[in-house]
């Protein structure tokens, strides 16, 4: 059964469209990411699916329930805020049952849900805490757990990391994913990050003034991607004005011939080809498309190399060893793109 149906929602603020006829089905138990630059619509979506705001048309079902006009309180969802909204009176137990608390529930079935998901998010005993005296990541998991409380039916959260350093923003992300692959709660997350994306979702959703751009899972979105701006946001890549036309890549001045693999989105005209840093290969200048260096940068698992080509800048992604090491700013080389990973896209 599809737990969640996003059918023809759009939202407008005055004369301005947040969101424009967005329909999506989202199964049971799936770690789904909305993804995409502020001001794309994802908060809106998220907000719309909560209840928080009210559509200006379309519908939102859950278990195929129609719940467009069913107050927030009672769709039986969670959700964590991106500022996490904890209370600094109550102590970190109260937090965490506080749903269950304005739901009526008895204060021995509030303290023993909240001793539970202590556990469950890895602070044992820290019930008497106050909010004051936690870290950015702990509070980071009574949030969590607070959102958890009623067993929801989804589990809607808002840019849940965004204030948490980058070591601990990534081990978090492992976290939160573990915690719903336990539970086998159907899970929405907003993100800006691309990397969050990739390493939590089952589903990528990647939106754009208020349009979903692309729909799929993470890899098939990174490695097929639907359109320019899909693959210009989903990690890095190297974007380039081409045409194709029989079967050949015209591009950098360059005719490529279309080999297996290669995705060609575009059957002729003016298009994008979009190249990973990881499939550029590097070679002398007499081997390959001429270009010129223009920066290196050592990232220890890596080298990028930057390099211009007819005032295209290309990068390079080279293993630590490689001839790399010995390029500098202003060398010449030649470079190619591995076949069977280049993504010529509108």
């Amino acid at each position: 059964m599809t737990e969640l149906r996003i059918d023809g929602l759009t939202k407008n603020f005055g004369s301005f469209k947040a969101l424009d006829n967005v329909s999506l089905d989202i199964p049971s138990g799936k770690f789904v990411c909305l993804l995409g630059p502020s001001g794309c619509g994802k908060t809106t979506l998220l907000r719309l699916i909560a209840g928080l705001e009210e559509p200006s048309a379309g519908r939102v079902l859950v278990g195929g329930q129609d719940q467009t006009r069913v107050p927030t309180h009672k769709r039986g969802m969670g959700m964590v805020f991106q500022s996490l909204a904890l209370f600094p009176h109550l102590d970190v137990a109260e937090n965490i049952a506080y749903p269950l608390a304005i739901r009526g529930g008895d204060k021995a079935t509030r303290a023993a849900r909240a001793a539970e998901l202590l556990d469950l998010v890895r602070l044992p005993g820290m019930g008497a805490r106050r909010i004051h005296q936690l870290s950015g990541g702990q509070r980071q998991r009574v949030a969590i757990a607070r959102g958890l409380s009623i067993n929801p039916k989804v589990f809607l959260l808002d840019e849940p990391l965004s204030a948490l350093d980058a070591s601990l923003r990534e081990h978090m992300q492992i976290e939160l994913r573990q915690i719903q692959q336990s539970l086998g709660v159907t899970t929405i997350v907003v993100t800006h990050d691309q990397q969050e994306a990739l390493t939590m979702a089952d589903l990528v959703i990647v939106m754009k003034d208020g349009v979903i751009q692309q729909a799929g899972a993470p890899m098939e979105v990174y490695h097929n991607p639907a359109n320019a701006f899909v693959a210009g946001f989903i990690g890095t890549t190297n974007l380039m004005p081409c045409t194709v036309a029989d079967g050949a890549i015209q591009v950098l001045g360059q005719r490529i011939p279309v080999t297996e693999g290669d995705r060609i989105g575009v059957a002729s005209g003016p298009a994008h080809l979009s190249v990973r840093p990881e499939h550029v290969i590097l070679t002398s200048e007499a081997e390959g498309i001429p270009a010129e260096v223009n920066f290196v940068r050592d990232l220890g698992e890596s080298r990028h190399v930057l390099m211009l080509v007819d005032g295209h800048e290309i990068t390079a992604q080279m293993p630590p060893g490689t001839g790399a090491a010995a390029l500098r700013p202003g060398d010449r080389v030649g470079l190619s793109f591995r076949p069977g990973q280049r993504v010529v896209v509108a």
